[in-house]
């Protein structure tokens, strides 16, 4: 790190000249790249920024207007600050305009009270500026290193994002797109208020090119890609020139993270790769279907003549904490889904698919139960993370082969959604799902959203203005079989006051809960009320 203006006039060969700060101490954090001596009143021209200028002033112009003009000019190139000496221009004290000028453009403005030899002042500041370079040198060469190694290594993400945070000593983000979290360190802070409102924060960020300052924040920032492809940015929080030097670790680490991803992706295997591109082939028609079918036997699936049976795997649980990991779970569940396809001996293509499903094409000889390989292979997933595993109604064509393949997918989408019982056999298929099932693949559908405020709309109304549970008592009421006592116990109510309730019901729908057929349409309404719910 560059030497500041306060840091140099700490230097024994400044201290000798009694320096006094007259003007602009706010600057006096400026980096000094360089101490030039000049007399001259247009030595601006000369400079690049960084430089503290030494003088005796004795060619200072006499009227304000030049002083005034010769402190601008020197803001203007960036200059880190002015050290003039007095006694042969300006015997005791600096003129009025020149302090004032540096004082409105807050450059800092240093008198000496003492005859000082400008050479000795130049070559100690030189000095200290070759021994920060050097040391930014080493920092640099150690940034490299650390990284390559984490990249040779294979480092996770969340490693190479938390030796960024280490060395910076400030919190580091890795985002997608979307502005998302993906991984993160908080450098030792509180990561709730570091995280709070991320996406309103991130979006406001306006950095210049793929690594920049955005100046509102004080933030880092650099985009995360390779190939042409970005994927994401990570972001150094932080204020200041502290955080404007590492620019090349934040670059470094971008690189690791881009390249930790290609390895990623290189570590599927090719036949994994090619399994993928014909079930994506089948799915939205990419592929001819005798392409697919030549390919496939190739890689010793034989696919025409023979009964397909399409089955999806999703991952069920809790929602990954970060689009990374949720990448490594679907890529192993992969993996473990094609070990139990050949340990079961079945012919299949197996990959993951782009929507975070693994598809399975199964591909039965003549001799082959269906039942009975679909049951093997969902026992040999027995020990496997939890997962809900679909299967399509098979069909005798690879022509039809995309259908089973999406009624797989939407079993597989219904049932992990739904809170049913365990899978019977298993896995799902169709009949299964039952209408809760049904009115989740519809809940997108226009139609059932307007058949769900049609029948439900007033009682949701009435309950968010009242603070009311009528939808609830009602929901109690239709799960019981329309049995007063069993739903009042069921809802923890005296009867009299359930029953109340359920003709406050009846009066803002405008409906008689004693007709069934009443019932059995806002029971479907219910339903799709959940469906439709986020």
């Amino acid at each position: 790190m560059l030497p500041s203006v306060a840091k140099v006039l700490r230097l024994d060969a400044v201290r000798v000249g009694r320096p006094q700060v007259v003007a602009g101490a706010a600057g006096l954090g400026a980096e000094v790249r360089w101490a030039h001596v000049g007399e001259l009143t247009d030595i601006a021209g000369m400079l690049r920024g960084g430089e503290l200028v030494l003088t005796t002033g004795v060619m200072f112009p006499a009227a304000a207007a030049g002083l005034t003009a010769y402190v601008d000019a020197l803001a203007d190139v960036g200059a880190a600050g002015l050290v003039v000496e007095l006694g042969r221009r300006y015997p005791a004290r600096l003129p009025g305009p020149l302090v004032r000028a540096a004082e409105r453009r807050r450059l800092p403005l240093v008198a000496l009270g003492h005859e000082v030899p400008f050479v000795a002042v130049t070559e100690a500041v030189h000095a200290m500026v070759m021994d920060a370079q050097f040391a930014q040198l080493r920092a640099s060469e150690e940034v490299h290193r650390t990284f390559h190694d984490l990249a040779v290594e294979g480092a996770e993400p969340a490693a190479v994002v938390r030796q960024a945070a280490v060395m910076a000593g400030a919190p580091v983000v890795l985002e997608n797109l979307a502005h998302q979290v993906l991984v993160f360190d908080p450098a030792g802070r509180e990561p709730g208020p570091l995280l709070d409102g991320w996406e309103r924060r991130s979006r406001a960020l306006a950095p210049a090119g793929r690594t920049g300052h955005d100046a509102r924040s004080g933030w880092l920032v650099t985009t995360v890609g390779a190939r042409g492809s970005d994927w994401g940015r990570l972001v150094l929080l932080g204020s200041g020139a502290a955080v404007r030097r590492h620019g090349v670790l934040l670059e470094r680490a971008a690189a690791t993270l881009a390249l930790g991803r290609l390895l990623d992706r290189d570590r599927e295997s090719l036949e994994r790769q090619t399994h993928r591109t014909l079930l994506s082939g089948v799915l939205t028609h990419a592929l001819s279907l005798a392409d697919v079918a030549l390919r496939a036997r190739a890689l010793g699936v034989p696919l025409e003549g023979r009964r397909l049976v399409g089955v999806m795997l999703r991952p069920r649980g809790g929602r990954p904490s970060a689009a990374l990991d949720a990448e490594a779970r679907l890529r192993d569940l992969t993996e473990t889904v094609a070990g139990a396809v050949r340990s079961r001996g079945a012919s299949a293509l197996t990959a993951a698919l782009d929507d975070g499903a693994v598809g399975v094409l199964v591909s039965l000889g003549p001799y082959e139960q269906e039942r009975a390989v679909l049951e093997g292979l969902a026992a040999a997933l027995a020990g496997a993370p939890p997962f809900v595993m679909a299967a399509g109604t098979s069909v005798g064509a690879l022509r039809d082969a995309r259908r089973t393949l999406l009624e797989a997918a939407q079993v597989a989408e219904a049932a992990a959604a739904g809170d049913g019982g365990p899978a019977p056999r298993g896995y799902y298929r169709l009949p299964d799902v039952r209408l809760r099932g049904l009115l989740h693949l519809l809940r997108d559908d226009a139609r059932l959203q307007t058949y769900v405020e049609r029948e439900l709309g007033p009682l949701l109304a009435h309950d968010a203005e009242h603070g009311t549970d009528l939808v609830r008592v009602l929901g109690g009421y239709l799960a019981c079989g329309r049995n007063k006592s069993a739903a009042a116990e069921a809802a923890h109510l005296s009867r009299p006051s359930f029953y109340d309730r359920l003709r406050r019901v009846e009066r803002v729908l405008g409906v008689d809960l004693d007709q069934v057929e009443s019932c059995l349409s806002l029971h479907v309404a219910l339903l799709a009320l959940d469906a439709v719910r986020p």
